[in-house]
């Protein structure tokens, strides 16, 4: 009896493991092996070779584009904290029984095709459309002013994009404090400000925290965004990861990039957690 007990958690794990093995171990084990290989597809194909070289490369020649892959999903994530804070916050506090009524607005973008929306930014981004071809048509910017293929339009349509997941996480974390803690504080005088500085902000830290991780996470390894939105000065990793997969054909050189940028995102989340994260995530 006491052995079954003692099995059955691993028992009731097993599923899990065997789906973690089946689709996330063996393949990063292969991504690995790929990594590591030399030659060309086109010339005898690849062998295995232990090729640390293929690392230094994708450093030396890549290295300022994982930067700025870096630095439009941390302008993103911040950019979707500012916005989604607040509207989550009035959705809690100021939705009453409509709350999730106004949450749903929040989840339609979920319900569209990710390629469609970026493809919609692209429309409403261009030098005619609704935003430049009003403000032009007021005088209010220069006729010769555009906004595709800059930074700006990458790192907003990032934002517009996974801007859901930033306000999912802010919303449950704002909408599980306990409304006694806030009246206790006006009960001591507390003005409004003073309440939401000292009950309201703390308390919804995990859900920032949370929010801003599932943002910059896929943030930084997204190419559609910088593919349809930028110019070929203004690509992320994930462009040149996708040219060099099915363009070129260097499964190698693509692989080392590949787990360079997981290896990065992974020291990222830990600095993050390090610094920012709060007992109730990382406890």
């Amino acid at each position: 009896m006491r052995l079954n007990q003692r099995l059955m958690p691993y028992l009731l794990n097993l599923p899990a493991l065997l789906w973690l093995t089946l689709f996330f171990l063996i393949p990063l084990a292969g991504q690995v092996a790929t990594s590591l290989n030399s030659g060309s597809l086109l010339e005898g194909g690849f062998s295995f070779t232990w090729e640390w070289g293929n690392y230094v490369s994708a450093i030396q020649e890549f290295g300022p584009v994982f930067l700025r892959s870096f630095g439009y999903a941390a302008s993103a994530t911040l950019l979707s904290v500012v916005m989604g804070y607040p509207l989550a916050y009035f959705i809690v506090f100021r939705g009453g029984r409509f709350k999730l009524l106004l949450l749903f607005p929040v989840v339609i973008p979920f319900l569209i095709t990710y390629l469609v929306r970026t493809l919609s930014w692209e429309a409403l981004l261009s030098d005619g459309g609704p935003v430049l071809g009003l403000l032009k048509q007021l005088h209010l910017i220069p006729q010769n002013a555009f906004l595709l293929g800059t930074s700006t339009a990458v790192i907003f349509a990032l934002a517009y994009n996974f801007l859901p997941f930033t306000i999912l996480p802010i919303y449950v974390a704002l909408d599980r404090i306990d409304r006694t803690l806030i009246a206790a504080a006006q009960d001591l005088y507390a003005d409004h400000l003073t309440a939401f500085r000292k009950i309201v902000l703390p308390l919804s830290l995990p859900g920032v925290f949370a929010g801003s991780l599932l943002t910059f996470i896929p943030a930084a390894g997204d190419f559609v965004n910088a593919m349809m939105l930028g110019s070929p000065t203004r690509q992320m990793i994930g462009n040149i990861v996708q040219a060099r997969y099915m363009d070129t054909l260097d499964y190698p050189l693509a692989a080392a990039m590949s787990l360079i940028l997981m290896v990065s995102l992974l020291i990222c989340v830990g600095l993050y957690s390090r610094l920012f994260g709060t007992e109730e995530l990382t406890g």
